[in-house]
């Protein structure tokens, strides 16, 4: 559905959560039409058959049924939602058969382009240079690792060749003896109002790399969310990244 404008109208699954109202201010600012919103209780199918592309930002819970609506709509969706399990991950693979889904941990530009220089660094750096991963949220998130963080442990893994679920260590409490190599660390913190904060550490003997993305406004996700939104309209079924929309 599109204006005399042809303005793309983006719908929203997951409307009335922190992330949806952001998103709605953003396509706003965008110049794009907001084709509604649907939440917990709501049938998302009309929203799907109405909208050019929908982004979900609900919960995992809610995914299949919003694939599903996406698949039957012929519409593009980007998922952003997180705490995505193996099966989750695994619909996405088989609604993209069907429809273009953009699916990631984190819509920033920035953290974006922060997992391409994670992976660079990992794939340039030996194996004695250790990997970890620290992250920071506010209070009231759900789920630990943050997306994000899994995004970026996935890209340092890339960088070396392997899988994250052969590397990973979520965490280290008591006597649990030294440090395996290879492996790549996570340590999550919770507390305030903080949007966003992500530290990858590279420790090699002597010496440490840091890179560092920290959000300080949520709108930053929302804008890179109606980005790739825009971005996925048109494109032929298949799987995308946050790195596609920078051609990354």
């Amino acid at each position: 559905m599109t204006d005399r404008n042809n303005a793309t109208a983006i719908g929203i699954y997951g409307s009335a959560g922190r992330m949806g109202r952001a998103i709605t201010d953003a396509i706003a600012i965008e110049g794009a039409l907001l084709a509604g919103g649907v939440d917990a209780g709501d049938d998302p199918a009309p929203l799907a058959r109405a909208a050019d592309v929908v982004v979900d930002f609900s919960v995992p819970s809610a995914l299949a049924a919003h694939l599903t609506a996406a698949r039957d709509a012929g519409t593009p969706i980007v998922v952003g939602t997180t705490g995505l399990n193996a099966q989750a991950q695994a619909l996405i693979d088989a609604a993209a058969a069907d429809v273009a889904v953009l699916q990631t941990g984190n819509t920033s530009l920035g953290v974006t382009l922060l997992g391409i220089l994670v992976r660079e660094a990992a794939a340039r750096l030996g194996a004695d240079w250790d990997i970890e991963i620290a992250e920071m949220h506010h209070r009231h998130k759900v789920d630990a690792p943050s997306g994000t963080a899994i995004l970026l442990g996935e890209a340092a893994a890339a960088g070396r060749g392997t899988t994250l679920g052969e590397v990973r260590v979520d965490s280290r409490a008591g006597l649990i003896g030294a440090r395996s190599e290879g492996t790549i660390g996570f340590a999550s913190l919770r507390g305030g109002s903080v949007i966003g904060d992500h530290q990858v550490v590279f420790a090699g003997d002597g010496e440490r790399i840091e890179l560092v993305h920290r959000g300080d406004d949520r709108s930053i996700f929302a804008k890179g969310a109606v980005r790739a939104a825009l971005w996925l309209v048109g494109r032929p079924a298949g799987r995308y990244r946050m790195g596609d929309v920078l051609g990354l």
